[in-house]
């Protein structure tokens, strides 16, 4: 089987230049060397002159410049809230992880932040209702298996008024279906790894061990 050609990119860069304006460590096909100027200018315009766009880029830049390495991801989700002046947050919480969900919402509660929480499963419509086959459920056919509903949470939380969305836990594809449907910013808390304890850059940490399903790769 021949080796799939892929354009190289910033994935495929140790330099990494761009993080410092270092021209001379640009490879020769760094994006940064070769880019788009107009569509560069576009988005610089986008920062400048969409109040919204502008104030989440500079909120999170300051937020990261003065507490890098200082906040957990947790900490410096409730320090953009405050500072981005959201009234209602809308968690959307696979139901496998609404422990980790109420843990959150008691301590946006203690923080003095209005919080609403939907479940993955909310309406508890059978999978078959949009053609999952019975074969197919983790009960294997053997009676009803709620569907994930990422559409209806972001339907139910933005009749209820949330201006920020928190994903916490979706499965892959559900989370991808919440953050189309979103009508407001959205940021992910967790990201669900039911294998590794909900930490997927642990599988990338061991990826070039002897335990590593990826060791067949060369790597």
């Amino acid at each position: 089987m021949s080796e799939l050609k892929c354009t190289h990119s910033c994935s495929d860069c140790s330099r990494l230049g761009c993080r410092s304006a270092s021209e001379e460590q640009y490879p020769p096909f760094c994006l940064t060397t070769n880019v788009d100027k107009a569509l560069l200018e576009e988005t610089l315009e986008i920062y400048r002159n969409d109040p919204e766009q502008g104030l989440i880029a500079r909120t999170s830049a300051c937020i990261e410049g003065e507490f890098y390495g200082r906040l957990t991801r947790v900490e410096e989700t409730i320090e953009f809230i405050k500072r981005m002046g959201y009234k209602k947050i809308g968690i959307a919480s696979c139901v496998g992880l609404m422990r980790e969900a109420s843990i959150f919402a008691r301590i946006l509660k203690a923080k003095g932040i209005e919080y609403f929480t939907v479940g993955c499963k909310v309406g508890a419509q059978d999978k078959t209702e949009i053609g999952v086959p019975n074969e197919k459920k983790l009960n294997g056919g053997c009676g009803h298996e709620s569907m994930c509903n990422p559409i209806m949470q972001a339907k139910t939380l933005a009749a209820h008024g949330c201006d920020f969305n928190i994903v916490i836990g979706l499965c892959v594809g559900h989370d991808t279906l919440f953050l189309r449907h979103s009508k407001v910013p959205t940021t992910v808390m967790i990201v669900k790894d039911r294998v590794l304890q909900h930490n997927p850059v642990a599988a990338l940490y061991g990826a070039q061990s002897m335990y590593s399903r990826f060791k067949d790769l060369g790597l």
